[in-house]
């Protein structure tokens, strides 16, 4: 069976590929579950990564859930209601928990259809950019599930309680424009342009410096659920650590010498 995700770097930029094309990408099975996982490991632990893009192999970004397993009750939908809690709990839900932890900015390029999980997926990356091919759906209710996997918790926090509420209450399977005009894509563009359009968005990103880059997902991420008071706290304290990098002298230096600064991810 093939590596359920590619990964391949273009300088600061890791390219990860959904490598399941004859699932159409589906989320399912160990090997998928704990490569998200070690993925994150890996990206949080090399600080030349400044961005990350994530798509899919085939016509497909991702199906979701694997239906097939569903109707036959096997893997994660075999067993008691309370066995079944306790796959999802061990399989499919490691991702967005995985997801979360990652401190390098995810870039979903959404090359087609992402159904269900599959939404839900593209709403763990910090930004989406679809394809004109891409469509979208949680459309858990039309197979007589919920979202497992936080799409309740993900998706309102991408286009706001009413629409998501619309989408998850209804199943509907939106296009890439609507998508963009409701805010779940930031823009669409031709099939052929999809990834390079991803890979210069994520080259601006990685233009940055690679921690500072880090700290700043990571207050966006606390933003979520905290406070002001919480998020200024977690600011000072992180603004104070930044002051005293490396990259910071260089970018105030390039600044007053008008030159672009080089940035190393080091300490002061």
């Amino acid at each position: 069976m093939n590596e359920p995700l590619l990964i391949t770097r273009r300088g600061h930029i890791a390219l990860i590929t959904l490598n399941r094309p004859d699932t159409r990408n589906a989320l399912s099975g160990e090997a998928m579950f704990a490569a998200f996982e070690s993925l994150v490991d890996d990206l949080n632990a090399d600080l030349s990564v400044r961005a990350a893009v994530l798509t899919g192999a085939g016509t497909a970004f991702c199906s979701g859930g694997n239906v097939a397993e569903m109707r036959d009750r096997t893997g994660m939908f075999a067993g008691s209601p309370e066995e079944i809690t306790e796959r999802y709990r061990q399989g499919i839900q490691r991702i967005p928990r995985a997801l979360a932890r990652l401190q390098v900015p995810l870039i979903a390029a959404v090359n087609g259809p992402a159904i269900g999980a599959g939404n839900d997926l593209a709403c763990m990356c910090d930004l989406r950019i679809a394809s004109t091919t891409a469509r979208f759906a949680e459309s858990f209710v039309k197979v007589g599930i919920i979202p497992g996997d936080g799409g309740c918790w993900l998706l309102p926090r991408v286009v706001g309680h009413a629409k998501a509420a619309e989408l998850a209450l209804t199943g509907d399977t939106i296009d890439a424009d609507e998508a963009q005009r409701i805010g779940l894509v930031s823009r669409v563009v031709a099939p052929d342009e999809l990834l390079p359009e991803a890979l210069k968005l994520a080259g601006r990103i990685a233009a940055n410096p690679p921690q500072v880059l880090r700290w700043t997902k990571q207050l966006l991420q606390q933003a979520r659920t905290g406070t002001l008071d919480e998020a200024l706290d977690a600011a000072g304290r992180l603004q104070g650590l930044a002051h005293h990098t490396a990259d910071h002298a260089e970018a105030v230096a390039a600044f007053f010498e008008k030159r672009a600064p080089v940035f190393s991810g080091g300490a002061a």
